[in-house]
């Protein structure tokens, strides 16, 4: 006595195995592609690609240790100011929001938006 199943991806009628769930490997290869698709990313996923986005961006604009760029450059190429890993307050009380070594300032100067990106330097620590 056999059960008769459907395959799971493309629901053709299973032959073989009771226990089998798939036709072949290319429709479990598909199914599972097709779950991972469908399935909601993760947060902490979100979060992560998130940061690295950022810290590439800081890099790439701050060759030098020390820029300053408008904030729509950054802002268009996909940077959210709102995930860093840590921050630093300087002796002016300015808070510089960091992306692992690179930071960066919100600052505003003849009336447009900017960042003042730094590096992470060792006399930050205290």
């Amino acid at each position: 006595m056999r059960i008769q199943k459907k395959c799971l991806h493309c629901e053709q009628e299973l032959t073989g195995r009771t226990d089998k769930k798939y036709c072949d490997q290319y429709c479990k290869s598909a199914q599972q592609y097709k779950q991972s698709k469908e399935s909601p990313l993760r947060f902490y996923n979100k979060v992560d690609n998130q940061l690295k986005l950022n810290r590439k961006l800081l890099k790439v604009h701050n060759r030098a240790g020390k820029a300053v760029i408008r904030s729509t450059t950054l802002l268009d190429l996909g940077f959210n100011p709102n995930f860093f890993t840590h921050y630093w307050k300087n002796n002016k009380g300015e808070i510089y929001l960091f992306v692992y070594e690179y930071g960066f300032l919100s600052k505003k100067e003849n009336g447009k938006e900017k960042y003042v990106l730094v590096t992470w330097q060792d006399y930050m620590e205290n």
